[in-house]
């Protein structure tokens, strides 16, 4: 049975602020449409099957990275070639490709730029926003995205407002607490300064902090 959980956040030093949307089923991924809303999460577990060949995948292509533009007709065969054209990657090059169609069919476009990286420490570490409409990103394996509710930030501490101080120590946000986490698994829109009417509430958000040794599989579409 499908679950929709809806945090709003309240009107806060006189501005509306953002909520987010999660729930278990892939149809919650629309309600990016919401106005007052900056984050979708489709919270889905990933089949054991595919956790193997993921796990596979990162053992022998440490140093991944893959970047390229496709289109719904084209994606399985382009993400199955660049893995590698072998049958331990069918499972992964079929669920990629799946997610690619439905960015294109919520978002009715063509095609679709797609970055898919193995990471072995933070890409992005410190809080930031996108310059893009939106951008949907999973985490195959390993820490998954962080992010902060629109309402606890301190936007003028963003980027070279921090002054060179550590996320939590410019001001951003006061409390650790503050910080939510994506699961590894799921799948989520992030709404962007560039999309219409969300200027100023792009989902501030970073990169995870990994251990030693721990490897990250991190899949980015954007619009093309």
């Amino acid at each position: 049975m499908s679950s929709l959980a809806i945090n709003n956040d309240e009107i806060s030093q006189g501005r509306i602020s953002r909520c987010f949307l999660e729930g278990d089923e892939p149809t919650v991924l629309s309600g990016i449409y919401q106005d007052d809303c900056n984050i979708v999460a489709w919270k889905r577990g990933l089949t054991v099957e595919l956790q193997k060949e993921v796990d596979e995948f990162l053992k022998s292509n440490s140093g991944f990275q893959a970047s390229m533009t496709l289109s719904p007709q084209d994606a399985f065969a382009s993400i199955y070639k660049v893995l590698g054209g072998s049958e331990l990657t069918v499972q992964l090059s079929e669920d990629i490709a799946d997610l690619v169609d439905m960015f294109c069919c919520l978002f009715d476009l063509g095609k679709v730029g797609l970055r898919l990286t193995v990471l072995d420490k933070a890409m992005c570490p410190k809080f930031h926003v996108d310059q893009v409409p939106c951008r949907l990103v999973t985490t195959y394996r390993g820490a998954a995205t962080e992010w902060l509710p629109h309402n606890v930030v301190n936007r003028t501490k963003l980027g070279h407002g921090s002054q060179g101080k550590p996320d939590e120590q410019s001001g951003l946000f006061s409390d650790l607490d503050d910080i939510r986490q994506l699961a590894f698994g799921d799948v989520a829109l992030l709404k962007g300064e560039c999309w219409e009417g969300n200027e100023g509430a792009g989902l501030v958000h970073r990169s995870p902090s990994l251990s030693a040794g721990e490897r990250r599989l991190l899949l980015t579409l954007d619009m093309s």
